[in-house]
């Protein structure tokens, strides 16, 4: 009998997720008190580009760094919107306060995560991106090896990373609105689970896959495992380069643009917008940081693990937003599926 991707856990496993990321408050909290001397740096306010510029970090480290440091509630912004130290830092951090303990933090500048982690905010370079080292997993870039290029780790990496998309994709079939569309681009779906998923709860639906070859070789059994096979086109391609399957009326870009810095994401979203006929949607589902960027810390912490293996970081729902309106979208609400993803969707107006 095939297997249905639309039976939700009994569970909700959010609160692992959370404590598996938790490594990253201590990697970011010690990079900041004991190589960076943020809390002292920020003995009087300063604008986020000054506090960034005297870091010596790019945009994507400093925003990674700051946003999880707001979350921890140790910054904060005044009415100038300089950010500041919150009274907890100020008595705690700053270096020759009354009750600093920086000193005890610090016991930690020399463990191996945190020493990967400044490494990582001081290049702006995701973990084997540099060419002693093996090849980025998750990122295909040009004169770049990825793992996901090779059959043995791409396969093993597509499915430990649908552990996850199993628990949320029955989710996502329930609350993506796709009663009247006849074909779901599902960009970068990986195993496709997620298109899996959407297909089963519409029978009159129709699922592309587009993702690497060998990537695509995992799809394929899964979507036979399921008995949707004979719905489900694969499609091998780089979604940067190779056109856009057409066709589609209905695009998924599922924890996809996390992976990409703010160009990438732009330079996607638009092209993938452009294909689309009026009534035709794209849908983001990824999770999203507060609009202000000072949290939540779960997000913030995921921010930072999405930063040391990738080109990217976690992106709030007002900077979606933006791209899909500047790529000519109407906007809807944010419809939250599992495990702090949710879907923000633009549809092409008529």
């Amino acid at each position: 009998m095939p297997r249905s991707a639309l039976v939700p856990p009994m569970t909700d496993p959010t609160p692992i997720f959370e404590q598996f990321r938790g490594s990253y408050g201590t990697e970011l909290l010690t990079a900041a008190v004991a190589h960076l001397d943020v809390f002292g740096k920020l003995a009087s306010p300063k604008s986020f580009e000054s506090l960034r510029d005297s870091l010596g970090l790019a945009d994507r480290p400093a925003n990674v760094l700051i946003t999880a440091l707001r979350a921890m509630g140790l910054l904060a912004h005044d009415s100038a919107n300089r950010l500041v130290l919150t009274d907890l830092a100020r008595e705690h951090l700053v270096p020759g306060a009354d009750f600093d303990v920086s000193g005890y933090i610090g016991l930690a500048a020399n463990a191996p995560g945190v020493l990967e982690m400044v490494e990582r905010l001081r290049t702006n370079r995701p973990a084997g991106a540099s060419a002693e080292e093996q090849g980025a997993a998750f990122i295909f870039r040009e004169g770049l090896e990825s793992a996901m290029e090779r059959e043995a780790s791409a396969r093993s990496l597509t499915l430990a990373l649908a552990g996850r998309a199993r628990n949320v994709a029955p989710h996502l079939a329930r609350v993506a609105q796709l009663e009247t569309a006849r074909v779901l681009l599902d960009v970068g779906g990986g195993t496709g689970i997620y298109a899996i998923a959407c297909v089963q709860a519409h029978p009159s639906l129709r699922a592309k896959i587009w993702d690497r070859p060998e990537v695509l070789k995992v799809a394929r059994e899964m979507a036979e495992s399921h008995g949707v096979l004979d719905r489900v086109e694969l499609i091998p391609g780089d979604m940067f380069a190779d056109p856009v399957p057409e066709g589609a009326d209905a695009i998924l870009l599922s924890n996809i643009l996390h992976d990409w810095d703010v160009p990438e994401c732009r330079t996607l979203v638009g092209r993938l917008a452009a294909t689309l006929r009026p009534g035709g949607r794209l849908m983001v589902h990824d999770v999203f940081l507060d609009d202000d960027l000072s949290g939540p810390l779960p997000i913030a912490l995921y921010s930072a693990a999405l930063f040391t293996l990738t080109e990217g970081r976690a992106y709030s729902a007002a900077e979606y937003r933006g791209w899909l309106e500047v790529a000519g979208l109407v906007v809807d609400a944010l419809v939250p599926t599992l495990i702090h993803c949710g879907v923000l969707t633009g549809t092409r107006p008529a």
